[in-house]
């Protein structure tokens, strides 16, 4: 529209309908006289208001969102007080059943390294393996707001949200952290079944090498 020609965006990362995104990083090659840290302010007049442009500038012409990246960062969020939060429940799962965070973090710890974790990988994936470099992972409890923030090379299709799923199932004691831990190694796909819903999960952050711009939550 502001060009008057077709231009084709390339996204860092792609999230299901109902993710959310504070740090999605997006670049496209153009030819204008519109200077590159003019870029934001410009595509931000042309926005729906549940998307901000934060920040625009030149990179590199074999630099790409996607590809360049080293590492992102997601934080999926419950909130399990009984009552609901009417601000927080478009960012949220409401999962007012009592759950056990010790246990989840003591699941979920074993991942960091580089694992085939084939068990969260849905189908429909391109990718044609499950193997992801997990840098950090953690689970921890503030107030009524459980967090789950996992940090890696990669995030394979749908990652995320199965492992949600499953580290609920151990909060809650309806799985063991021996039986979770099992079922990833062993690559059991099939016994990976529920999907924690879209709406608790955010895109927080991705980085680049040689590069200070990261957004921060």
């Amino acid at each position: 529209e502001i060009l008057g020609h077709p231009v084709v965006i390339h996204g860092a990362g792609r999230t299901d309908t109902g993710v959310h995104a504070s740090a999605q990083v997006a670049h496209f090659d153009v030819a204008s006289p519109i200077p590159p840290h003019r870029w934001a302010k410009v595509l931000n007049t042309r926005l729906p208001d549940d998307i901000l442009i934060l920040a625009s500038c030149a990179v590199p012409g074999n630099w790409h969102a996607r590809f360049s990246a080293s590492w992102r960062r997601y934080r999926y969020v419950l909130y399990t007080d009984p009552q609901p939060n009417l601000y927080l429940k478009p960012f949220s799962w409401h999962y007012y059943e009592p759950i056990q965070v010790e246990k989840m973090q003591a699941a979920i710890a074993p991942l960091v390294g580089r694992h085939h974790l084939a068990a969260f990988h849905r189908a429909g994936s391109k990718r044609p393996h499950s193997w992801v470099d997990v840098q950090e992972a953690w689970c921890r409890r503030r107030g009524p707001i459980v967090e789950l923030e996992v940090q890696a090379s990669g995030f394979l299709y749908g990652m995320m949200r199965l492992l949600a799923g499953m580290l609920v199932l151990v909060g809650r004691d309806r799985l063991s952290v021996e039986e979770f831990t099992q079922i990833w190694q062993s690559e059991r796909r099939d016994l990976v079944k529920y999907a924690a819903p879209p709406m608790g999960l955010c895109l927080l952050r991705i980085g680049y090498p040689n590069s200070d711009r990261k957004s921060v939550v």
